[in-house]
């Protein structure tokens, strides 16, 4: 079985594809099967995120195409971007991961979440689409080395300060 383990910038030979809904690319742990059926092993660091479009190497040398599978989604657009940045500061508020895109948003379904948008004046649609959300403002460091690199930065903890903090 093969078994895809790291990621690369580039590669000249694309083996296969692996389509994945958003959950699933979240997981460090996997057995899944690419587009052709051949079952493969994902392993990465935890707390990683394949992204459509990311290429993972395998132990064999072969490279596998992430892509990420259409899914059930809401996407949300506003009359105006005050009421669409007010959608986006309330779902943060609810640590809801959201993919921002040119003025609109997209949520994972969540009927809940589409009655509150609906209140707050926003045009609410399901959409069958692939889920990209932002990956927050901690996750966006990458180290390279020689076109491959680590699939997803070590967390670094950070003492918040406060006022009155010595």
């Amino acid at each position: 079985m093969l078994t895809i383990h790291t990621k690369v910038d580039h590669a000249e030979h694309i083996a296969g594809e692996l389509i994945l809904p958003y959950d699933q690319r979240e997981k460090s742990r996997l057995r899944a099967a690419l587009s052709s059926g051949e079952e493969i092993a994902v392993f990465t660091v935890r707390g990683t995120v394949l992204r459509d479009g990311d290429l993972l190497r395998g132990d064999d040398g072969r490279v596998v195409r992430i892509v990420a599978a259409p899914e059930p989604t809401y996407r949300v657009e506003c009359a105006d971007s005050h009421t669409l940045l007010r959608c986006a500061f309330h779902l943060g508020n609810r640590h809801t991961q959201a993919q921002v895109g040119e003025g609109f948003l997209r949520i994972r379904k969540d009927p809940v979440l589409k009655d509150m948008l609906t209140g707050l004046g926003a045009n609410v649609m399901e959409e069958f689409a692939p889920f990209e959300p932002e990956s927050g403002a901690y996750g966006s460091g990458h180290h390279h080395h020689e076109g491959h690199h680590l699939l997803a930065p070590i967390p670094v903890r950070q003492k918040i300060h406060r006022p009155g903090d010595q």
